[in-house]
């Protein structure tokens, strides 16, 4: 086979269990030799619409096997899948297609609205919609009669582990958004880590509704486990109850959420007489698990695998075993099995965490300056600062970039900054992240208005709600005279953080 990459995956998992079930999504159930066959499809599919070599093909849609199968059909073109978050406004997602120029852009049939928006402005080379909404599966544009027709012969094409096979955006300290190249290497790596780390077998059924537009759902859990010839159940948008109604009727053995997730499953009033005893593995990211609910999840018999990560690692640096869920409250675990991590100072003290390995990124898209930035001297520099035990296991202690964490999603207070120092009230502004019951983290602005101004919060989330996707809107809004500014007159983001977080 010439093709050594992931999109050879199928074929190679369906010579050995090809009747046995990959997908399962609203009740239909597709096998590893039907996942090969669809994604071999649809990749002559893009092919028909000009997709080539090296050539982007975004994903702007829920969690359906024609996510797989795309991602799958465009790997076995040597094409790089761009999957593009859904929780975007149409102005951020054109920022996203200006910066990855598309050669096709494929969306569930609601999004067709984007989808022809982004087209007409020359943003995607071309798109193809998927589901049956707005417009059904038979429209001139629909994905399904094209798969349908196309050839199903086998299609092998040499991809090898240094081709680039992912680009998933992530927003930088400047708030501009970031391309991370992740090649078929890094995403096969990762998923070995994850294999080693956690113990997935291919016995196993794992519920997938986290998002897989984002790197954790996708590379820590969904690729592992069709690696392994596992099934996948695919949910297109979370629901706490549903998630038990699945787990007790489809044999669930493993799932991945963030900590919000998992708190929003133990408040259900489905929770205390619930059937969890076939589960074996939470896999848990985006923020630490509060020791209450680690507390509630044991009185259950159920412990949580929680990790440390950047999409920049694909994602996984630093994993915390189950059998230290209670006993290392906290930390983020030791590195993954192979992957290094180490602190930029060693000793005692917060430093900057460095990560090397084969997961890691060769760089950002069309970013050489920031690649440089991130990647010295054979290790990726992550901005965030940890303190490491006398047992080895680190412990993320503060950010080196303004960053923060709400609901598993990232917020990086520059982007918002800029946006809401356009509403024509406020003269200046600055956002940081505070604690958050539910979140992890908000999302707080001290707005400087103009002099005889002073915009109302609910005008400042209306404004904001046209601009940004609703979790990077902030939750509470303060009104000063001035920012709090250091000697340099730089903004004191310590200060501000301080005076915020009881507003």
């Amino acid at each position: 086979m010439l093709n050594h990459g992931i999109g050879s995956w199928p074929a190679r998992r369906s010579r050995a269990a090809g009747a046995r079930a990959a997908v399962v999504h609203e009740g239909r159930s597709a096998t590893y030799r039907e996942l090969d066959e669809r994604a071999t499809r649809v990749a002559r599919v893009l092919e028909e619409h000009g997709v080539r070599r090296g050539d982007r093909v975004a994903y702007l849609g829920a969690n359906r096997p024609e996510f797989l199968e795309a991602m799958f059909g465009a790997a076995l073109l040597g094409a790089v899948f761009t999957p593009f978050n859904t929780r975007l406004a149409r102005a951020e997602l054109e920022v996203l297609a200006a910066d990855s120029a598309p050669a096709l852009l494929l969306a569930d049939a609601d999004r067709g609205a984007d989808a022809e928006a982004l087209h007409r402005a020359g943003l995607v080379g071309g798109y193809l919609t998927v589901g049956t909404a707005a417009g059904g599966e038979h429209g001139p544009r629909a994905l399904e009669p094209a798969v349908a027709a196309a050839p199903s012969g086998a299609l092998d094409r040499p991809v090898e582990h240094d081709d680039p096979f992912l680009l998933l955006y992530t927003s930088g300290s400047t708030g501009r958004p970031k391309g991370v190249v992740l090649t078929h290497g890094n995403v096969t790596w990762n998923c070995l880590n994850s294999i080693v780390d956690t113990d997935l077998a291919g016995t196993d059924t794992a519920l997938v509704s986290a998002p897989m537009f984002h790197t954790a759902a996708l590379n820590m859990l969904c690729l592992p486990v069709l690696l392994k010839g596992g099934r996948l159940l695919l949910e297109e948008r979370f629901d706490p109850e549903r998630t038990v109604d699945l787990i007790e009727r489809e044999g669930v053995t493993v799932t991945f959420g963030v900590p919000t997730m998992y708190e929003r499953i133990a408040r259900s009033p489905r929770w205390p007489g619930a059937d969890l005893s076939g589960l074996r593995l939470l896999l848990c990211g985006g923020a630490p698990v509060p020791p209450p609910l680690i507390e509630s999840y044991m009185r259950r018999g159920l412990a949580f695998v929680q990790g440390y990560g950047l999409t920049e690692a694909a994602p996984g640096a630093l994993l915390l075993p189950v059998a230290d869920c209670a006993g290392k409250a906290g930390s983020a675990g030791v590195p993954a099995f192979f992957t290094d991590v180490r602190t930029a100072e060693p000793g005692p003290g917060p430093s900057e965490v460095l990560v090397e390995g084969p997961n890691v990124t060769p760089g950002y898209w069309n970013r050489p300056d920031e690649t440089a930035a991130a990647l010295r001297d054979g290790w990726l520099h992550t901005g965030d600062a940890a303190e490491v035990d006398a047992d080895g296991y680190f412990r993320i202690v503060d950010r080196v970039k303004d960053m923060y964490v709400s609901g598993g999603e990232n917020v990086y207070p520059a982007e918002v900054e800029a946006a809401l120092a356009a509403h024509p009230d406020v003269l200046e502004c600055a956002v940081v992240g505070v604690p958050d019951d539910t979140w992890g983290e908000s999302g707080a602005a001290l707005v400087v208005p103009v002099p005889g101004r002073r915009p109302e919060a609910e005008e400042l989330r209306g404004f904001l709600a046209e601009r940004l996707a609703r979790y990077k809107i902030p939750a509470a809004f303060s009104y000063g005279g001035e920012l709090p500014r250091s000697a340099v007159g730089k903004i004191d983001k310590r200060a501000l953080r301080s005076r915020l977080a009881g507003a």
